[in-house]
């Protein structure tokens, strides 16, 4: 699954990365569903939680514009997919992560997957693994809530970790149309079973693949695929089915962090520390 990441690229960069035509940026917003002030910009965030704005990559056209083509944008969501059709936002916070077997035929994913897709950029995600002794304590009834190890995946080469999302719209009824928060956007991770190959760089001590961390794992885009999935036109689940395929293993390093990320409170660049072993209770 993806619970919690980290992203800290400024949107200046990531509109280098990804060719943002408009958005975020300061001066690149112009009309469209967003309205025609520019967003705020987002602070590096080293403990991204549901419920929080987050950057996404999507194309869609811009509303009133003369020009009907899709044009790509660095837009700001809430992560935590409200579907178009649900009554209240409350489900929200639940629906953070879609699974890609399935993300074609749920009545909460199948439109956003027909033609609202994004990219969610990160630079990787963590993920909580429970130390060896803290299973068995668990097992033998002598030990409720074991303590969980944190390791940080990201991958190996430094790149932008280009997470597979969903946006969607969502009215609220309870507003006027002209309330600037009538409308929610709101998006979710697309995840795929975690690879069971080595990691490119593993810990010294501790797991060696992801599937030893946890069984699920964002759906990784690499760039060779970013403009396919973006792609608005393309609409038919059968054919957006093969771009669910995972990348090419062996991309991802995973190394232990700090017990401190489990709360949310805490953010800053320590988070991303590396530990030299997994922190004490918690050895693989």
């Amino acid at each position: 699954m993806c619970g919690r990441y980290a992203a800290s690229r400024r949107p200046e960069d990531l509109a280098g990365i990804f060719e943002i035509e408009m958005g975020v940026p300061p001066g690149r917003a112009e009309s469209s569903l967003w309205g025609r002030e520019p967003e705020e910009t987002l602070e590096a965030d080293y403990n991204v939680a549901p419920t929080k704005e987050v950057y996404a990559v999507l194309e869609r056209p811009l509303k009133d514009a003369d020009d009907p083509r899709p044009v790509r944008q660095l837009r700001t969501l809430k992560w935590g997919l409200v579907p178009s059709w649900s009554k209240t936002p409350e489900g929200g916070a639940r629906m953070i992560n879609a699974r890609a077997e399935t993300v074609h035929e749920k009545p909460s994913y199948r439109r956003a997957f027909a033609s609202r897709r994004c990219i969610l950029p990160a630079d990787g995600y963590y993920e909580w693994v429970t130390g060896k002794r803290e299973r068995d304590l668990e097992v033998e009834g002598k030990k409720k809530r074991p303590r969980k190890q944190p390791y940080f995946v990201t991958p190996a080469d430094g790149s932008v970790f280009a997470m597979a999302g969903l946006y969607e719209f969502w009215r609220d009824r309870t507003l006027p149309d002209d309330h600037p928060r009538a409308w929610w956007v709101t998006c979710s991770v697309i995840t795929t079973e975690a690879e069971t190959s080595p990691l490119a760089v593993a810990p010294a001590e501790g797991p060696h693949t992801l599937a030893e961390i946890h069984p699920r794992m964002p759906l990784m885009l690499t760039p060779d695929r970013w403009d396919a999935w973006l792609d608005p036109s393309r609409t038919d689940p059968e054919d957006l089915r093969g771009l669910l395929a995972p990348p090419e293993p062996g991309l991802m390093r995973a190394y232990p962090v700090t017990t401190a990320v489990s709360n949310v409170r805490n953010n800053g660049p320590e988070l991303l520390k590396e530990l030299a072993a997994p922190e004490e209770g918690t050895l693989f």
